[in-house]
């Protein structure tokens, strides 16, 4: 009972320990990176990704749940830009341009679906003994672009004309737009979040499974 008890609460304090870093990149900005365009490029899918990895896909998943409310509570209420916050908060309109229930979709479930994602994948390549740094590093690029395509894939869907709207363009250009994104901003977070996945998550997770042996 004693180890159970142990266990439970070393779980807890990870996961608290690796909120309070998702937290962190949220909402100050040490969690920014330069982008190009109104879409921010940030951190906060690195905490995501490790928690998946080293807590399971069901940690991963409350995780990215987080991640999803805290990034809504950003674009309601100091947005990055306010002329395309209608596309991730239903509290924001412009104009014709009204936020609704996909901009909650946009907003939480790409980041869910990376905790998910991301520890399945690792499960995956742990199973076919793929080697550690392959293992790792893939799921965490994985994880990473998950988001990076879910998030301006919906914002196309749902919301493409008047997003292009008010960003002054013609909805003819915003595949080229959404492009750039994921050139500039999602790949570097991509590669980023492989390299967290491999320097960070493995030594934690070792780690953790030592401390249960």
């Amino acid at each position: 009972m004693r180890a159970s008890i142990s266990g439970k609460t070393i779980r807890m304090a990870q996961f608290a320990m690796m909120l309070a870093i998702e937290a962190v990149v949220c909402f100050t900005p040490l969690g920014s990176l330069p982008a190009i365009g109104p879409v921010v490029a940030t951190l906060g899918m690195i905490p995501v990704i490790i928690t998946a990895i080293v807590m399971g896909t069901g940690a991963g998943s409350l995780m990215g749940a987080f991640a999803g409310l805290f990034s809504f509570l950003v674009w309601t209420f100091m947005p990055p830009n306010p002329l395309v916050a209608f596309a991730f908060t239903p509290a924001y309109s412009l104009g014709a341009s009204k936020g609704n229930f996909w901009s909650l979709v946009i907003c939480f479930v790409p980041r869910i679906l990376v905790g998910a994602v991301t520890g399945l994948c690792f499960r995956l390549f742990t199973r076919l003994k793929w080697k550690e740094p392959l293992s790792y590093g893939l799921s965490g690029v994985i994880g990473s672009l998950m988001n990076t395509l879910l998030v301006l894939g919906g914002i196309y869907f749902f919301f493409g004309s008047n997003y292009a709207s008010a960003l002054g363009q013609n909805f003819g250009v915003l595949p080229a737009l959404i492009g750039s994104v994921v050139l500039t901003n999602g790949i570097p977070e991509a590669i980023l979040g492989g390299i967290a996945a491999y320097a960070v998550a493995c030594p934690l997770r070792k780690h953790v499974l030592h401390h249960f042996e």
